[in-house]
Formats: structure tokens, C-alpha cells, sequence
């Protein structure tokens, strides 16, 4: 199967600009995306696309398989949100498929930075079929003992992760940045301080106690809270957000104004780019790749892995 052109991102190109670009070899379909409620697109797929294969997978194993057995380099179009992608990065790299994403989340935060979160999915369906394939870096993560994890948003250490667990547990009903708030309110109880030891580039960048540190290749995350509003998905870099010592109060006050986007004018808020990175602590810290929930860890290592995905964006 010929590869569709690849192209770096540019924020002028609109689908109706561009010449077709193939058809995608498969559909896939999370059907537990969004609590189920992305399993709702399958009939409409079925008809906009009576040509391409659209699979349904009941779990990761098959939808992983269901991928690496396409050709090198087809583009596969996957109705789902970021847990979904996370899941499949992996299988998506391996065999240097083109992800082209119908959002289907609750999350979607993915969706976001491809410029795809306010479309309908018959507008991000055409998109998909149009748009040329454009690199995405990709992050890394790395734990003592264990084989390096790809990510595509986040890693969050800290309180902020402990947020990102709890928002598991959330009431179905809840979507988008009410489930995050739903999640610090419940968790703000529980709130500790964590002495963390952050080395970035080679060069120590902070030694003492923080409520969280978040890596971020891309600009928003936990469902939209624009956390490092410089970030791109192809600048080679990724973002570190730090955020100092708050007791109770202070992260009640704190907290909404990371969900607006002002949390940068705070003097115990810092962000900066790295391109490797060692965070280190004498306690096991909280940990969340994506938003889904990892075992703690008290040796944390991440690096960039730029332009190692091929993505479908405007």
C-alpha cells in the first residue's frame, strides 16, 4: 500500500485545501471509549465507510493485533479518546501506521493539539481521508526493572497524578474538567508534599519538597486544563510544569487557576523545555502516563523521542 504524504504540522492547512490522500486500511472502534458512548459511532462508520474494515476490539491484546498485522505505513483510522491512543502506541510505532484520530473521549486532550476537538465526527472523518500524515514526537518514560513506556500527553507525578487515579473512580455522568474537579475535591484531603529531586538536560534543577511535576508534550491535559500553552506535538522538546509546596488551602486556590490557564502568574509555578529528564525522591511518588494510572515509583526517567509517530492533524 502506497504511504500518504507526510508533512510537518502547519495550522493554515484546512481539509478543504488538501488532495485526497487514500483510504485509511482500517477502522477501529473503542467501544468502551467515553463509558461506552463512543460504540455509538459504529453504525454511522459502517455507513460513511462501507468500504474500509471497521473492527469493535473487547480489549487491548485484539486491537493491538488487529494493527500490527496491516502493512507498513497504512493509514488506520481509530474512534476513540487519549487512553485509547496511549494503549495502541506501541503497535502504532512498530509497524509506522498513520493515526488518524475520530475523538471519542473523555479526555481527548490528543484531539486537542491535532486541532480535531471541535469537530463533528463527519468534519474529522473527511479530515481523516484528506489530510496528509504529519510527525509527532512522542514521549518516553522509563522505571528501574522495566521495559521504556511510550506517552503521547502527559507523565504527572505527585498530587496532580493522584488526581488523575482518582478521576478513574469518577460517576460515569461526569465528563471533562468537571470529573477533575470532582477529583481534587475528593483527593484534597489526602494532599502531601513531596520532596522531589528534578535533574533536566544533566544539570539539577530543583532538590525540595512539591506538589507535583508534570511532563507535557502537549498543550493541554486532564481533560483540556491548558497547562503549557507554548507546547507543541513537533518541536522536539517536551514541557515540565513545577509546582512548589501548598498546603490545603493553597491548592484550593491554586488549582482553578491552572484550569484557566493563569496558573503561570503564581511565583511557586515554573515551566520549562527539556529534552531528558531524572526525577528522583526518597518515597514512592504517585504516578499517571496519559492520565491512566501507574504504580508509584521514586526513580522516574523520561526523554523525547522526536517525530516518531505520523499523525493526522490540521
Amino acid at each position: 500500500m502506497a504511504r500518504p504524504a507526510v508533512a510537518r504540522f502547519n495550522p493554515g492547512v484546512t481539509a478543504s485545501s488538501l488532495a485526497p490522500a487514500g483510504l485509511p486500511a482500517l477502522c477501529l472502534l473503542n467501544p468502551h471509549a467515553a463509558n461506552g458512548r463512543c460504540a455509538a459511532l459504529a453504525a454511522p462508520l459502517r455507513e460513511a465507510l462501507p468500504d474500509i474494515p471497521l473492527a469493535l476490539p473487547d480489549d487491548v491484546t485484539s486491537a493491538r493485533q488487529q494493527l500490527l498485522a496491516l502493512p507498513e505505513g497504512s493509514r488506520v483510522l481509530i474512534a476513540g479518546g487519549d487512553g485509547t491512543v496511549h494503549q495502541l502506541l506501541p503497535a502504532l510505532v512498530e509497524r509506522r501506521l498513520q493515526l488518524a484520530l475520530l475523538p471519542g473521549g473523555t479526555g481527548n486532550d490528543l484531539a486537542r493539539a491535532l486541532g480535531l476537538a471541535r469537530l463533528g465526527w463527519r468534519d474529522a472523518l473527511a479530515h481523516a481521508r484528506q489530510a496528509p500524515a504529519r510527525a509527532m514526537d512522542l514521549g518516553e518514560l522509563t522505571l528501574p526493572g522495566q521495559a521504556p513506556r511510550l506517552f503521547m500527553s502527559s507523565l504527572t507525578a505527585g498530587f496532580d497524578a493522584a488526581i488523575a487515579i482518582r478521576a478513574q473512580a469518577s460517576p460515569r455522568w461526569l465528563r471533562g474538567q468537571p470529573r477533575y474537579l470532582w477529583a481534587t475535591l475528593s483527593e484534597i484531603s489526602r494532599l502531601r508534599v513531596y520532596p522531589l529531586r528534578i535533574e533536566v538536560d544533566g544539570a539539577l534543577l530543583h532538590d525540595g519538597p512539591m506538589l507535583f511535576a508534570s511532563t507535557l508534550n502537549t498543550a493541554t491535559y486532564g481533560s483540556g486544563m491548558p497547562a503549557a500553552p507554548g507546547a507543541r506535538i513537533d518541536d522536539g522538546a517536551l514541557e515540565l510544569l513545577r509546582v512548589g509546596a501548598f498546603g490545603r488551602l493553597g491548592a484550593l486556590t491554586m488549582m482553578p487557576l491552572l484550569l484557566s490557564g493563569q496558573h503561570l502568574r503564581h511565583p511557586r509555578v515554573a515551566l520549562g523545555r527539556f529534552q531528558a529528564l531524572r526525577l528522583t525522591s526518597p518515597v514512592s511518588v504517585p504516578l499517571a502516563l496519559d492520565g491512566e494510572p501507574l504504580p508509584a515509583a521514586a526513580d522516574v526517567q523520561v526523554r523525547v523521542r522526536p517525530a516518531l509517530l505520523q499523525v493526522v492533524g490540521r
